[in-house]
C-alpha cells in the first residue's frame, strides 16, 4: 500500500503522489476526504462553466422580447455559435489533465470564464451592438462548455470504479445545473438594477420563474453576464488554495511548474477557439456573415482539423497526446461516443434550443396569410412564458443524472442506456406531433401542455442515459483511458447544443419543426441497436458494463 504523499506545489499539498483509491486503507485514512474536496470545488466550478456557455438561449429570447434588430435565425444561430465551440474546445479539454494537472487545469479554465461574462453583461447594455460581437462573445462562452471534458477527465481519477457512475454522475449532474441555475437566475437578475444602471422597456411579454412580466416593463438584460462574474471570482480562488494535482504516472506525471502548465492550457485551447472560429464561418448562413457550407461537410472537418493542430504543438506535448490519441484505436471509444452523443448531446441541445422553440412556436398564432401561405408573425395574447417553463427540462435532465448512475452501479450500465434510450424515441416521436399541430394552429397554446410533459419526458430519459453511460466507460476502459474517453465522448456529444439548435431553427423557418425529431427519433433508434448488439446481447465483450 502506498499512501498519498505531499510533493511541492504552490500551496500546501497541491500536487500528491502514489494515489490509489482502490486501495481500501488509503482510501478510508484521508483519500475519501481528499476526493470529495476536490468533487465539490469541482462541481461549481462545472456549474458555472455550463451557465456561461449556456445562457444564450435565454439570452436570445430577452433579446426578442426587447426588440434586437435581429432575425429569429439569427439569434438561434448565436446559441448555435456558442454550442459549436464549447463542443470544439472540449476535444483539446480532454488531454488537459494529463498535460497541466487537475488543479492548473480547473483553476485556470474557470477563470477564462469571466471574460465572456463580462463581456456580454457590457455588449447587451446597447442595442446598436453589432451582431459580430454577440458572435464573438457567444464563441467564447464555448469556454463553459470545454470545461466538462477536462473536469470530468479529472474527477475519473479521484475515486474508485465501485463509485463511478455516482462519483461522476454528481459532477456531472450537479453540473448540470448550470443550466437550470442560468435558466432561474438570468431572468431573475434581469429584473433588477443597481443604482446608474442603464435599463430597456420590454417590447413583449417575459417572465420568470414566477409568472409573466408585461410588456413595457423596465429590465435589465445585461446582468444576464454580470452575474456570473460575481459568482466565478471566489470559485477561482477556492480552486486554487482547494484542489490538487496527481502526478501519478497514469494521470499527470509531467506538469511542470504552474505557469507552464498554464500557458499549456493557454496554447491548446487557443487551437480550439481558432478552429471553432473557422468553423462558424464556414457554416453560418450569408445573412449571419458566414459562407453557408452544409455543417455535416464542416463539423468532420473541424473536429479533423483540431486533432491534427493539437498534433503539431512543440515539446513534450506531442509524444503525451500520442500516447492519449490511442483511444482511438480502440472500437469502444468510437461507439460509446455514438451513445453518449445520443444521451447528452441530446441533453444539451434541447436545453439550448427549448427556451426560444417554446418562445417562437407558441408565441406566435399561425394563421394563413392573404395568399393562403401560412404566417407565424402574429403575436399569440395567449402563449406561456418560456421563461417560466423551459427550466423545469433542464432541470429534471440534470436531477436525474446521478440518480441514473447509482442505478447503472447496482443494474449496470448498459442496461439502464437501453431503457432510457427506447423512451427517448416514443418521447421524441411524441413531441414531434404536437409540435406539427402546434405550427398549424391559431392556438398554439392547447397543445403546450402535452408537448411540455412529453419533453420533459424526453429530458427524464436522456439525463438518466447520460448517468448510465459514465459507469460503462469505467469498465470498459483501462485506467489511464477512461479519463481521456470521458473527455473524448463528451467532445463530440457537444455538438449537440450547435446540431439541435441549428437543424430546429432551420425546419422552424422551413414550416416543419417536427421534421428534426423524426431525424433524432432515427439516430436514437440506431443508439439502441448499437447497446444491445455490442454490451447487452448473449456473448457481447462487455456484458452490460
Amino acid at each position: 500500500m502506498q499512501s498519498v504523499i505531499s510533493e511541492k506545489g504552490d500551496s500546501p499539498k497541491a500536487d500528491i503522489s502514489g494515489w490509489n483509491p482502490e486501495d481500501e486503507k488509503q482510501w478510508l485514512k484521508g483519500g475519501k476526504e481528499l476526493a470529495f474536496r476536490n468533487l465539490w470545488i469541482s462541481v461549481p466550478c462545472l456549474l458555472c462553466g455550463f451557465a456561461v456557455w449556456m445562457y444564450w438561449g435565454v439570452i436570445t429570447v430577452q433579446m426578442l422580447n426587447l426588440g434586437f434588430p435581429y432575425s429569429k435565425e439569427q439569434l438561434f444561430t448565436l446559441m448555435s455559435i456558442a454550442g459549436l465551440s464549447g463542443a470544439t474546445l472540449r476535444i483539446p479539454s480532454t488531454f488537459l489533465i494529463r498535460m497541466a494537472g487537475g488543479r492548473n487545469t480547473i483553476f485556470f479554465t474557470t477563470l477564462l470564464l469571466i471574460i465572456p461574462a463580462l463581456g456580454t453583461g457590457w455588449a447587451l447594455s446597447d442595442k446598436s451592438t453589432p451582431l459580430w460581437v454577440f458572435q464573438i462573445l457567444a464563441l467564447l462562452s464555448g469556454f463553459g462548455g470545454g470545461n466538462f471534458a477536462s473536469s470530468m477527465s479529472n474527477m475519473s481519477f479521484f475515486f474508485p470504479k465501485k463509485m463511478q457512475g455516482l462519483s461522476l454522475g454528481l459532477n456531472a449532474g450537479i453540473g448540470n445545473f448550470g443550466v437550470t441555475t442560468m435558466q432561474i437566475l438570468v431572468p431573475l437578475a434581469m429584473t433588477f438594477g443597481l443604482p446608474g444602471q442603464k435599463s430597456m422597456v420590454l417590447t413583449a411579454p417575459s417572465g420568470t420563474l414566477i409568472g409573466k412580466i408585461p410588456s413595457g416593463t423596465e429590465t435589465f438584460i445585461q446582468n444576464a453576464g454580470y452575474v456570473w462574474a460575481l459568482i466565478l471570482i471566489p470559485l477561482v480562488v477556492l480552486a486554487w488554495f482547494g484542489m490538487n494535482n496527481i502526478r501519478d504516472e497514469h494521470v499527470s506525471p509531467d506538469i511542470g511548474s504552474t505557469p507552464s502548465a498554464i500557458l499549456k492550457i493557454a496554447g491548446m485551447l487557443s487551437i480550439g477557439v481558432i478552429t471553432s472560429l473557422v468553423g462558424c464561418y464556414a457554416m453560418l448562413p450569408a445573412k449571419s456573415s458566414g459562407l453557408g457550407i452544409n455543417q455535416w461537410i464542416v463539423l468532420p472537418f473541424v473536429i479533423g482539423l483540431t486533432i491534427f493542430l493539437l498534433k503539431l504543438l512543440p515539446g513534450k506535448i506531442k509524444p503525451m497526446l500520442e500516447r492519449q490519441y490511442k483511444i482511438f484505436e480502440n472500437k469502444h471509444t468510437w461507439i460509446m461516443t455514438i451513445i453518449y452523443t445520443m444521451t447528452f448531446g441530446s441533453f444539451i441541445g434541447y436545453a439550448a434550443a427549448f427556451p426560444l422553440a417554446i418562445q417562437v412556436i407558441f408565441g406566435f398564432s399561425h394563421v394563413p396569410g392573404v395568399d393562403g401561405v401560412m404566417t407565424h408573425t402574429t403575436p399569440n395574447p395567449n402563449a406561456p412564458s418560456a421563461l417560466t417553463y423551459a427550466w423545469m427540462g433542464a432541470f429534471i435532465g440534470a436531477f436525474i443524472r446521478p440518480i441514473g448512475g447509482w442505478l447503472s452501479d447496482r443494474l449496470g450500465g448498459a442496461l439502464v442506456t437501453q431503457i432510457a434510450s427506447v423512451v427517448m424515441v416514443a418521447a421524441t416521436l411524441g413531441a414531434s406531433y404536437f409540435l406539427k399541430l402546434a405550427y398549424q394552429s391559431p392556438t398554439p397554446e392547447q397543445y403546450f401542455v402535452p408537448f411540455f410533459l412529453v419533453f420533459l419526458t424526453l429530458f427524464l430519459a436522456s439525463g438518466a442515459g447520460n448517468g448510465s453511460t459514465f459507469r460503462s466507460v469505467a469498465y470498459i476502459f483501462n485506467k489511464e483511458q477512461a479519463g481521456p474517453v470521458l473527455g473524448w465522448t463528451s467532445a463530440v456529444a457537444a455538438y449537440g447544443a450547435f446540431i439541435i439548435p441549428r437543424v430546429i431553427g432551420e425546419q422552424i423557418e422551413n414550416g416543419t419543426p417536427e421534421f428534426a425529431l423524426y431525424g433524432f427519433a432515427a439516430f436514437y433508434l440506431l443508439c439502441v441497436a448499437l447497446n444491445w448488439w455490442f454490451y447487452l446481447r448473449p456473448g457481447a465483450e462487455f456484458k452490460n458494463p
